[in-house]
Parts: C-alpha cells; sequence; structure tokens
C-alpha cells in the first residue's frame, strides 16, 4: 500500500473512523445507554471502505447484521447512526432497527438483518429492476461465509447469473459461522463454487488491504458494468472481537491468538503511526459529536410505537 497517495489516506480515514466509532461502542456498551446487540467489523474495516469507496450514492448495497462499517462507509450520518443504537427517536430508523438493521436508502444503504442470509435475495430483486427499468445502478451484497451454506444464497447466485443481472456479490470470510469453522461445515470452496453457477469470481487473500480490495472491486465493477454479468469477490478477513458483543472470545478455547497476533502485525490500522496521529483528532470530534447527539436526542413518544407499519 502506497501511503503517500490520496486513495491510500481515504480508504484509512474512513477505515480508522469506522475501527474508533466501534471503539466508542465497547466504552460505551456497559453502560448500558446502546440499546441493541452489536456485532463488531473491528479487524474487517478495510472490505467496507474498499468496496464502498468505489460506489456512487445511487448505487444500492445490502449488508448483513454485522453493519456499522458499511452504513459509515456508503454515507450514512454518524450521529443518526449513534442516536439509533441508543434507541432514541432520531435515530436512522427512528431507534425502531437497532444496529443489526441500519439503513439509509438516501445513500444507497438499503438496510441489513438478523437473519443470515436474507438480504442476498432483495439485493438480486434490486439488480433486477435496475436492468429492467434500464438504469445505470450497480447492485452490491455483502454477506458471510455462513451465509453460502443457506439454501437462499445458491438460489440468488443462480437467479442472478440466468438474468444476467449487474450485481457485485462480495463474500466476508472470516472463517466462522458464530462458533463454527468453515472447513467443518462445507465441502465446497466459495469461490471455486460461484464458476459452476457462471458466475466469474475472484479470492482476496489481504483483507486488512484496503488499497487491494479497492483495486480489485474497481475492476469488478467495471466488468459488470461492461458485460451486464453478476460477479463475485470472496476476501479473506479477521474480526478480533466475539461473534455479539463487546469482548473478544478467546478464552473460549476455539479459536487461538495466534492468528489474530498474525493478522494484527499487517493491520496498517495499529502499525501506520503516523497517519493514525494525522487523523485521529478529527475522527474523535465527529465520534464525540454523534454521542452528544444521541444522549440529548429524545425517546420516542409511545404514540411512535405503531408508525411507519404498513
Amino acid at each position: 500500500m502506497k501511503k503517500s497517495s490520496k486513495i491510500y489516506e481515504k480508504l484509512f480515514r474512513m477505515s480508522l473512523l469506522i475501527r474508533k466509532f466501534e471503539e466508542k461502542i465497547i466504552e460505551l456498551y456497559p453502560s448500558d445507554k446502546i440499546q441493541s446487540p452489536v456485532h463488531l467489523s473491528i479487524g474487517q474495516e478495510a472490505v467496507a471502505s474498499g468496496i464502498c469507496a468505489c460506489l456512487s450514492k445511487d448505487d444500492l448495497l445490502f449488508g448483513t447484521y454485522r453493519s456499522h462499517a458499511y452504513y459509515i462507509a456508503k454515507g450514512g450520518k454518524l450521529t443518526e447512526m449513534m442516536a439509533e443504537l441508543y434507541g432514541k427517536s432520531t435515530g436512522s430508523s427512528k431507534g425502531k432497527a437497532g444496529s443489526m438493521h441500519l439503513a439509509d436508502p438516501s445513500v444507497g444503504m438499503m438496510g441489513s438483518s438478523a437473519v443470515v442470509a436474507s438480504t442476498i435475495p432483495h439485493a438480486v430483486g434490486a439488480a433486477l429492476a435496475a436492468k429492467n427499468l434500464d438504469k445505470n445502478q450497480l447492485i452490491v451484497s455483502i454477506f458471510g461465509d455462513g451465509a453460502t451454506d443457506e439454501g437462499v444464497y445458491h438460489e440468488s447466485i443462480n437467479f442472478a447469473s440466468l438474468m444476467k443481472l449487474p450485481i457485485l456479490f462480495v463474500c466476508e470470510n472470516n472463517g466462522l459461522a458464530v462458533h463454527s469453522f468453515q472447513k467443518d461445515r462445507q465441502s465446497f470452496n466459495i469461490s471455486k463454487h460461484a464458476k459452476e453457477y457462471g458466475i466469474e469470481s475472484e479470492y482476496i487473500a489481504d483483507g486488512y488491504n484496503f488499497c487491494s480490495i479497492h483495486e480489485k472491486t474497481l475492476e469488478n465493477l467495471n466488468i459488470i458494468k461492461s458485460n451486464g454479468m453478476p460477479r463475485l469477490l470472496e476476501i479473506e478477513t479477521f474480526r478480533y472481537c466475539e461473534h455479539v458483543g463487546p469482548g473478544d472470545d478467546f478464552s473460549s478455547g476455539y479459536r487461538s491468538t495466534d492468528t489474530f497476533e498474525d493478522w494484527k502485525s499487517k493491520d496498517p490500522l495499529i502499525n501506520d503511526k503516523e497517519s493514525i496521529k494525522k487523523f485521529l483528532p478529527e475522527i474523535n470530534e465527529k465520534i464525540q459529536e454523534a454521542v452528544n447527539f444521541a444522549e440529548e436526542s429524545p425517546w420516542p413518544e409511545a404514540q411512535e410505537l405503531l408508525s411507519e407499519i404498513i
């Protein structure tokens, strides 16, 4: 990664913003001010930063319950996100969605869901609409390796291939479905298996490298624009925290710290001290503004309980 380049600085700043925002969540969590379970993206920020920097506001992204990073990287407001975690009426979904269901359609963040793999068919539907309405629009579907165990994943990529839809499928592969290792539940290789559905795919091993992810995403999106066919990126990454919650789970004994330490040794958000020093004051200020906004925001009124329900 070329630290002097503008794209490096842009992606570093975004990745650091995501990490520091989530570290603030960890700090706040014991106070019970956050009214939602949290699935943290610490260790996986480079994937969201690298991908979302390639997208316009009009391009649509569908996420997973580990949604903080994509909400932030796609341009969602930090103030409204923190208020949503607090359950306040000024939140992005008026306090009704919480961490696992973040959405901001105004910037193309179409939503996330606690149900594994459930946003994949929604993304495919959006891609079908984009094609039929002749929109100059790209669709991105984000999911974890655990989602590829689900039948709806296979139905969705098969349909996208048959219908020749403008969608990029992105698998954030941290090797775990909650506590189950990939090798214990899958007899197939994700990126190779996609080719059986007629979907060209690429595997990226250095999921801490936001510049590499950005470059590969741009290449794949340009191909989708030129031929209208879906593609898949499988990106190896590593979650530093437990599956759900603010702590780590190495004490549980199902994963060792060796891989963790190896990943940290390559992590620019730990090792690039110069860039951290450059961007941290501004980032801390923005995060504190979001906390203040959430703290000062009102609780929803009782009559709001059933609003926005059709």
